[in-house]
């Protein structure tokens, strides 16, 4: 069977193919692969086109230029790479709940995706206060 094809992989196997991935990113380019600042750089291009006079002073974004970098197109890969690999091993629905969560916590989608949307926003404020 195609590894391509497989409906998961297995955690070792896509730990190293991370870190190989990591240690290419640093060899090439000097710098570690990440999404923390790509996020803060997508705000400032939507709060620059509301409101160009307001981000053309903020600190942040006369030292970072809000610009679509290498840590852009790693984001962009991500997304669509999980479309690829999504396609390619025939799982094409999606699942709102994931059983495991059903199973503890109920079948609420309100409850599912609020938990996930600060879990994600602590995560992100810790990211950012780590420096990325």
């Amino acid at each position: 069977m195609n590894i391509l094809t497989q409906k998961t992989w297995s955690p070792y196997a896509a730990g190293a193919v991370a870190g190989l991935l990591l240690i290419l990113s640093v060899f090439l380019t000097g710098k570690y692969f990440g999404a923390s600042t790509t996020f803060v750089r997508i705000a400032g291009f939507v709060e620059q086109a509301a409101a160009p006079e307001k981000v053309a002073g903020m600190e942040y974004f006369i030292k970072e230029k809000i610009k679509l970098d290498w840590q852009g197109m790693f984001v962009l890969g991500v997304l669509f790479g999980s479309l690829a690999s999504a396609s390619l091993s025939g799982e094409r629905r999606a699942v709102p709940v994931p059983p495991m969560w059903e199973a503890r916590f109920g079948p609420s989608r309100t409850r599912r995706w609020t938990v996930a949307f600060f879990g994600g926003a602590v995560a992100m404020f810790g990211a950012r206060l780590a420096d990325g």
